[in-house]
């Protein structure tokens, strides 16, 4: 049934774009939209790594790693789907995943991600003292 709401909306959405902008226009918006989906495909692996860094500094919970990297995925594949109601949610999902790590890159910056060390090492230098007494050797 949902499927039947969201076809109507795509074709009365795409026919009213497509009365304003000609059909050369909208066959320009598929190729763009269908390149920029295959482009942001390509990305995902980035997109993850980047979240993997955010997740294991703290700055976002596993929740939020799912939710960036499941929208980031589906925003991709829908600007892929042919149609203009499909492109705009696309793009939101994809703005939703660019907001929430522009988010956790100022919690960053602002002190609040905390780095991960073992417990105990927090204050302590490395060093290696280095003797010239001829006696030791």
């Amino acid at each position: 049934m949902y499927f039947f709401i969201y076809l109507f909306i795509e074709v009365m959405f795409s026919v009213q774009i497509a009365e304003m902008i000609g059909g050369l226009g909208v066959f320009s918006e598929i190729m763009f939209s269908g390149f920029i989906g295959i482009m942001l495909l390509l990305n995902v692996k980035t997109t993850m790594i980047e979240s993997l860094k955010a997740m294991s500094n703290n700055c976002i919970t596993m929740k939020e790693f799912q939710e960036l990297n499941i929208f980031a995925l589906l925003g991709a594949i829908f600007l892929i789907l042919p149609g203009i109601f499909s492109d705009v949610i696309g793009v939101l999902m994809q703005f939703s995943v660019f907001t929430a790590l522009i988010v956790s890159k100022v919690n960053k910056k602002s002190g609040n991600c905390h780095v991960n060390n073992p417990q105990g090492e927090d204050n302590v230098i490395d060093v290696e003292i280095v003797s010239n007494d001829t006696k030791l050797r």
